[in-house]
């Protein structure tokens, strides 16, 4: 049972689920986003591409917030909502404050890399000029599984 402040974010949440298993066809790991309006409507999309664009950047949450700034026009993206399968590495937490996200939500905790609450949390840092609310385990299971499966495969 998801948490009272993750039930808003289920659909979104699937729909970063679709993006991240068409992760499975290039071989890249299997992470989805989306971005969502003020209003809860998704606006741009985003999944890992490093292994079929060959650039390291690639990540799911970089090529959300890339979209969602060409959709808007702005980089200024105060009033989104980032919905990530997988907890933020450093560089997406950064790239995150570098957009003013003011939000993110995440479905699987990322214990070797995440920076929004596990390993790091970058997005909270109140040394830093911007941060945001996370809100982290949403469809946790169902994110979790798609990841292990994957390395499962490559073992």
């Amino acid at each position: 049972m998801e948490a009272p402040a993750a039930r808003p974010y289920v659909d979104a949440m699937r729909a970063a689920l679709v993006e991240a298993r068409a992760c499975l066809d290039t071989g890249d790991v299997p992470v989805g986003a989306v971005v969502l309006d003020a209003a809860g409507e998704v606006v741009a999309t985003g999944r890992n591409e490093r292994e079929a664009l060959q650039d390291p950047t690639a990540h799911a949450e970089v090529l959300a917030l890339r979209a969602a700034a060409g959709v808007t026009g702005d980089w200024h993206l105060a009033e989104h909502t980032l919905v990530v399968t997988l907890e933020p590495c450093v560089m997406c937490a950064g790239a995150i404050l570098a957009a003013r996200v003011p939000r993110v939500v995440f479905g699987a905790w990322d214990p070797k890399a995440g920076a929004t609450g596990s390993v790091y949390d970058v997005a909270r840092d109140r040394r830093l000029p911007h941060r945001s609310e996370v809100v982290g385990g949403v469809l946790e299971g169902e994110c979790a599984a798609l990841l292990d499966d994957f390395f499962a495969a490559r073992r």
